[in-house]
Parts: C-alpha cells; structure tokens; sequence
C-alpha cells in the first residue's frame, strides 16, 4: 500500500484520514512497537521531514536513519536499489522526496514495502494537501461550496496540483492567480485563472504559494517589491478579504515577498496551524498504510 498523489484515495479515505488526524490530535493512541520506517530526503525540507519524523515517534515506529549525502546513491546506486535493499533489510514504510517528478513509477509493483511520497518535483505533495485540507475543515466544516484561490507560482508547485484536485473533488470551487507566464495549461480544467485584486474579496481560501526560486530555470523575473505589490498579499488586499476568509501558504514563507511579513502571524493567517497539523495528518497517513500492511498480511496467512 502507498500514498503517492492523491489519486490513490478515495474522497472517503481522504476524509478518513482526516478523522483519524483529529483523534491524533485529541490524544490518541497507537502504537507499531515492531514497524521500522526510514525517511529518505533528496531535496531540502524542514516542515514535511521533521514532521513525518515527530508523526513516527509519536506512533511509536522504529526509525532508521538515512542520509542522502552519505548513502551509496552517491556511489552511483538507483533509487530502486536502495528501496530494495531498505526492504531487504526489513524496512515497512518510507518517506520519500525526491527532485524528479513521478520518480515512484519505476518503484510501483517492483517493491514491497510501503511508499508515503513526501514530494516529487513539481509532481505532487499528498502529506500537504491533506494537511490543508484537515485546516479547511477545521474552519469551515466542509468543502462544498468553498472559494479556494491558489496564488503565485503555478506552474513550479506539487502544492498547487494535489490541492486543487483534492478540493474540486471535494465540491470546492478552486482559481489560480499569479503571473501569467507562471500559469500551467494542465491545471485548466480544475479552475480558471483570475486577477488577484478581485480573487481576494471573493475567496474563503487565499492560498498562497511560495515563489520557487530553486526551479526557474533562467532565474525570476521580479525583484522582490514588484512580485508583492504585483501578485502578493499586501495589508491592502488583506484589508479587502471577507471577515471569515483565511491566509494559507506551505512555507517555507518569503516574508514581504508572497505576504506582507505582518500577515505572517495575524488573525487570519493559519500558517503555523497547517504546521501543526502536519504532524497529526502525517501521522494518519502511517497508521493507515501500515494498517493495510497488516490487513494483506493476515488475508494471505489466512
């Protein structure tokens, strides 16, 4: 059993797993005392990776520890080796982000253990997706009937892709807004482009993106100051949201660049909320693959 994008759950296991993160959050217990489960980073993290390593502990899985920098992919060994040596040794899940989009297809149906994708390329981002989804429900209480604005860079972002598929399956009404050449034609039959200015006064959800300096390939064609005033949340268009609408964004936050670094923390903003609740929903995504683990193993004993 894997989670790769969000097109391996249901809307009602996506709803599962929201539940059974607020029972996480509640103080439940559960516990894998003989469930090993290794973290394998290939690009910089700091909230997806600590978090799945706080969701293992809490679970009460047996951590392996993995090092890109150190590990014999530097020798030149695939990804798919040294999935199948993890597996071999007696690994059950990994976590796994990687630079290359869709880098799990020459892993799917060749290995055994369990796959969470922590993020591939511009590809998808299911642990994040669910995270955000879980703060809207929090909100909110439900998905129908929602306006979810995705804001900034498109084009470069697995947030973007996994959460406007998981939203307009979940009956919210999803648009995109930012530069034009950031824009990504794949997108266009989950929701339309929009101008920021009027998205702000209409939206429930402003999401905003983080601008992916790291993947442009001739660099970005902004400074700083013209990307806010142009395409950020400046205090004036926060000024210009409805009372109950909220800020949203998957860090990390360039401050004064997506948001007005006084937006960071204010009332509206659910930032460092969606930090929190990766941790639960992560979590929740470990349970229930390592629950499916299980299930299989007893069908086939029996």
């Amino acid at each position: 059993m894997h989670i790769l994008t969000m097109d391996d759950l249901t809307n009602e296991q996506m709803l599962e797993l929201l539940h059974a993160a607020e029972q996480y959050k509640s103080n439940k217990q559960c516990t894998f005392h003989s469930a090993f489960a290794a973290n394998l980073f290939f690009e910089n993290s700091t909230r997806t990776k600590i978090s799945f390593e706080m969701a293992e502990r809490r679970l009460g899985l047996s951590m392996i520890s993995f090092d890109a920098q150190t590990a014999s992919i530097q020798k030149g060994e695939t990804l798919y080796d040294t999935v199948k040596t993890l597996e071999a040794i007696g690994l059950d899940v990994v976590v796994i982000r990687h630079m290359e989009d869709r880098y799990f297809d020459e892993l799917t149906g060749r290995v055994k253990l369990s796959i969470i994708n922590g993020g591939d390329g511009t590809g998808h981002h299911p642990s994040q997706c669910l995270l955000d989804l879980l703060t809207i429900y929090q909100e909110f209480q439900r998905f129908n009937g929602l306006t979810v604005t995705i804001v900034g860079d498109i084009s470069h972002s697995r947030v973007a892709r996994s959460n406007a598929e998981a939203l307009n399956r979940l009956g919210a009404y999803v648009q995109f807004a930012g530069p034009q050449e950031w824009m990504d034609s794949s997108l266009d039959h989950l929701g339309p482009n929009v101008e920021l200015d009027q998205a702000v006064k209409e939206s429930d959800v402003l999401m905003m993106l983080r601008v992916q300096h790291e993947r442009h390939a001739f660099g970005v064609s902004f400074s700083k100051d013209q990307y806010h005033q142009q395409y950020g949340l400046t205090e004036e268009r926060e000024r210009k949201m409805k009372p109950s609408s909220i800020i949203m964004h998957p860090a990390p936050v360039n401050r004064g660049v997506e948001i007005a670094d006084s937006l960071v923390e204010c009332d509206r903003s659910r930032i460092f909320k969606q930090m929190e609740n990766g941790v639960y929903i992560r979590m929740a995504m470990l349970q229930y693959v390592l629950n499916q683990r299980e299930a299989i193993k007893h069908e086939f004993v029996n």
